[in-house]
């Protein structure tokens, strides 16, 4: 489904350790502003305990797990959006992706300068924020010459379209966000085709040092209380921690080093599975002697829709589904099993798929 979430923050807040432990793709993370030019693309395998289990038990010849693509986005400065620093680069590569991950530095170091000369998650934040905003603005603005001919012409659809853009316009002027924005879903449309950046969700990784990664500090508390309107995720994750983890070679050897820290999983993992969720999408799987594989949809999908994520063809000629529930199938131990205690059920179109179905479609084109 070519999902893309894109990391950015300003200069030396963390974005580019942090894409290394996130990826084999190594962006050169030094200590000064834009060191990161081109956009760093890093396909990352989405964590999902599922797949292993199914592969464990049905013994396929190849496995295929779900991915998403993280974008490492070169830093940004103040006056971005009139073309500062890597500006129009910087918003033109964000503009791409689906999601943002916002990441802001918690942490003192005297040895790591700030680009602005001190510690302030908030203001790093409102930085960035309006640097979107304005460009959102300028977006906006351009439609709104349009419409508002049309609409003093009588046109009923652009007078809606004028009235919803107003309300947007409206909303960034006072210094918020595209997506906070009281906009019912119809009106949405309206501004569908310009991509707002300020649109996109959003979820704020706090860059702590390694003594605050259980339990946060007092930068993380304020980025807490800033982004509490926002219905935003908040991340903990220390990208020092993460780095050293990276370099571990066994499995077991990660473990034990989480385990000396007192944290039960990597905050790679936990910010992955985060960015899966913020994009509401869920997952089925197919699993057979060829080959078991994770499937990625939007939450809410039908069957023949999640069909049409294998082929097309799946969706148009679709028939049937045939569904058994994954814990079903991981208390049974395999299809047979579950087909003879009648946990293997008949789905037609109108069935809604429910993460972690395991599936087999039955079509005809």
């Amino acid at each position: 489904m070519g999902l893309q979430c894109g990391i950015v923050g300003l200069p030396n807040v963390g974005k580019s350790t942090l894409f290394n432990c996130l990826s084999n793709a190594k962006a050169q993370a030094a200590n000064f502003p834009f060191c990161t030019i081109e956009p760093n693309v890093g396909v990352i395998t989405v964590p999902d305990e599922r797949i292993t289990k199914l592969t464990e038990l049905v013994n396929p010849q190849r496995v295929v797990p779900n991915v998403i693509e993280i974008v490492d986005i070169a830093g940004l400065v103040k006056g971005a959006s009139k073309g500062e620093g890597l500006g129009n680069q910087f918003l033109g590569n964000i503009r791409a992706t689906n999601a943002i991950i916002h990441v802001l530095r918690c942490f003192d170091d005297d040895n790591v300068i700030h680009v602005d000369g001190s510690v302030d998650p908030i203001r790093d934040k409102e930085i960035i924020d309006t640097e979107l905003q304005l460009k959102d603005l300028e977006s906006i603005d351009k439609k709104l010459q349009k419409v508002e001919r049309a609409a003093k012409t009588g046109d009923k659809d652009a007078k809606k379209a004028f009235e919803a853009l107003s309300v947007y316009k409206q909303h960034l002027l006072s210094g918020k966000s595209a997506r906070t924005a009281n906009v019912s879903a119809e009106d949405q449309e309206h501004v569908e085709d310009l991509f707002l950046l300020t649109l996109k969700p959003v979820m704020y990784v706090c860059n702590v040092d390694e003594a605050s990664v259980n339990t946060g500090n007092t930068y993380v508390e304020k980025v807490k209380a800033a982004v509490a309107d926002e219905n935003a995720q908040v991340l903990i994750i220390s990208a020092q921690i993460e780095s050293e983890i990276a370099q571990l070679e066994s499995y077991e050897e990660r473990q034990l080093f989480l385990e000396d820290l007192g944290l039960t999983t990597s905050g790679v993992s936990q910010l992955i599975k985060a960015a899966y969720s913020l994009l509401k999408l869920a997952t089925y799987f197919t699993a057979g002697v060829q080959e078991v594989r994770a499937w990625t949809i939007t939450q809410g999908f039908t069957a023949p829709q999640a069909a049409g994520v294998i082929h097309t063809d799946f969706e148009k000629g679709f028939i049937r589904a045939e569904v058994i529930k994954y814990d079903d199938f991981v208390k049974l131990g395999s299809e047979a099993a579950c087909k003879e205690a009648g946990k293997l059920s008949v789905e037609g179109k109108t069935y809604i798929v429910q993460d972690g179905d395991v599936m087999h479609f039955r079509f005809n084109v």
